[in-house]
């Protein structure tokens, strides 16, 4: 394979949440002309490729995760040419574009779901309708409960059920069915047509369900039905081995395209040996390794979750894939504002944003800074949420008549869900909506803090030593430290300290509670912390070179 095939097996991706990276019209809503707009400084910060959540028709009942329409664009993004132009342009900055996918469900407004409801002859066998249990059928058909809080179930007019794993407006497709299976082959087709680069795809583990669709685990037992995104072995919705058909008939549609086309999987599982099985050479690319993004900011943990997953991957000749934040959970500033558990967090939502535990964002954000050095160092790809290089935290006091997450009403008002995460960015050192918006007086679609002009892009810019500048040099010195570095091998270190070499390159990482003596005959090349030359402080990672590689 040439070094264009294989780039992203290497390479640095940039997460674009587009409702809320930039606004180029002046509503309020992030756009594809804010996108377009903002494609230097994504250049200038050194990334290889982006991608963006889903930018289809949709109602947004849950941001754009409710697809009416896989082949168009939602009109307040803006228009399927303003797309066309967008892939161009960042092909000719050298950056890939990579879009996010929604197999598992549909919009209740997609016209396949209309078809549905209205009794079309054969339509309902698209998604998965059932009768209910009990006298009359007034109970749900199963006992699985969604994501978001609540049944899995809503009934309709002629007293049926259908399923929906996330919220009623999303009906769960039925890919038992050959139609749904074309169809989305088709749709992926569209897209590698206009220049698309690959898919991420979402909820890839959730395709296919267990015929029959049994009672999962007990409710009683497991009161957490989030937990079902992890624990995929233990329900019947999850982690299914037919979806394994699904992607290789997936990637013979990729395949058919030069350069490469590529997919990577959304795929919460019980263990990497699961995961390793979405990345065999006939099905996807790579997988997110969500254990990292789980971890604490404990080195053992680190480095158990680090040799886990490289040596999972390895096992089925596939990179593993990095990721510290997404739009879906607590942001790493302030996971690590807090005290940090002995184990992996089980599940996304047992999240510190509900811990009576005041943060401390300025410890979050030394511990975020060193995280990243450790990610971008590691062998792989690695993948940077939209504000993640301006070190911004979580906001946990979002307005409750604000909130815009369908876990918020689904719970019961009990789970804030994960607005917190998606403020819209500061680009302007000035009031909000801080150069985020055309319109300076514009509302944006969630709350900006009144705060964040000190971390906007603006004001970092003028800091040598900001967030922003250091993920600026760490891309910049990723390609000739790290990329073509080969192995990872451990390092002796002292307790609380992880350190490992590729090469001629080192990162060490301090999460204990003292500072610790760098080694002779190495020199700092770049550190999360200024001044670093001989020590490491606490909560503090860097990168060296031993004396021979200089």
């Amino acid at each position: 394979m040439s070094s264009e095939q294989s780039w992203w097996q290497t390479a640095v991706v940039y997460q674009v949440y587009i409702r809320s990276f930039a606004d180029g019209n002046g509503d309020g809503i992030g756009d594809i002309a804010g996108l377009r707009a903002k494609l230097p400084y994504l250049g200038r910060l050194g990334v290889d490729a982006i991608w963006i959540n889903p930018w289809y028709p949709s109602p947004m009942a849950d941001a754009g995760y409710d697809v009416a329409d896989y082949r168009d664009i939602e009109p307040s993004y803006g228009t399927l040419d303003e797309a066309q132009s967008l892939i161009a342009e960042a092909h000719d900055l050298g950056i890939r574009v990579i879009l996010d996918i929604v197999p598992n469900h549909t919009s209740d407004q997609h016209m396949w779901f209309q078809a549905a409801l209205a009794g079309e002859k054969g339509a309902r066998e698209r998604y998965h309708f059932k009768p209910g249990r009990g006298e009359g059928g007034v109970e749900p058909p199963n006992n699985w409960r969604s994501i978001f809080g609540g049944p899995a179930w809503t009934r309709v007019a002629d007293g049926s059920w259908y399923l929906h794993l996330f919220a009623p407006e999303q009906p769960d497709l039925n890919w038992g069915h050959d139609e749904v299976r074309a169809e989305f082959e088709d749709i992926l087709s569209f897209w590698f047509d206009r220049g698309i680069d690959g898919f991420r795809i979402d909820v890839a583990h959730g395709l296919v369900k267990v015929d029959g669709l049994p009672d999962g685990v007990d409710p009683s037992v497991d009161a957490a039905p989030h937990s079902m995104l992890v624990f995929g072995d233990r329900h019947p919705a999850w982690d299914q081995d037919g979806v394994h058909e699904i992607y290789r008939g997936w990637r013979a549609v990729a395949d058919r395209y030069t350069p490469e086309r590529i997919f990577i999987a959304e795929a919460w599982v019980s263990s990497n040996e699961r995961l390793a099985r979405y990345l065999r050479p006939d099905e996807l690319h790579t997988a997110f390794q969500f254990d990292f993004l789980r971890s604490p900011w404990r080195a053992e943990k680190l480095r158990e979750v680090i040799d886990d997953a490289i040596g999972s991957a390895a096992s089925v000749g596939a990179p593993p894939t990095w990721v510290l934040s997404n739009h879906d959970v607590t942001r790493t500033v302030t996971r690590f504002s807090r005290s940090q558990p002995d184990q992996l967090i089980e599940t996304d939502w047992e999240r510190a944003r509900w811990s009576a535990e005041e943060p401390d964002h300025d410890l979050g954000r030394r511990r975020a800074r060193a995280a990243a050095l450790v990610q971008l160092a590691l062998p792989g790809t690695a993948y940077v949420y939209q504000g993640e290089e301006l070190a911004l935290e979580e906001i946990e006091d979002v307005p409750d008549d604000l909130r815009q997450d369908p876990t918020w009403v689904q719970s019961g008002f009990t789970d804030v869900g994960r607005d917190g995460c998606r403020i819209p960015l500061p680009w302007k050192e000035t009031n909000a909506p801080y150069g985020f918006a055309a319109d300076p007086g514009a509302t944006t679609w969630l709350p900006q803090p009144d705060h964040w002009a000190e971390h906007s892009v603006e004001a970092q810019e003028r800091d040598a030593e900001s967030t922003l500048n250091l993920y600026r040099e760490a891309l910049k010195l990723r390609p000739s430290l790290w990329r073509d570095a080969g192995d990872l091998k451990w390092l002796t270190a002292p307790d609380g300290v992880i350190a490992f070499e590729r090469g001629a390159a080192q990162c060490w990482v301090n999460t204990g509670s003292t500072q610790v003596d760098l080694p002779d005959g190495a020199v700092v090349v770049l550190a999360s912390a200024p001044g670093v030359e001989t020590v490491l402080p606490v909560d503090t990672a860097a990168w060296l070179r031993t004396e021979w590689g200089l």
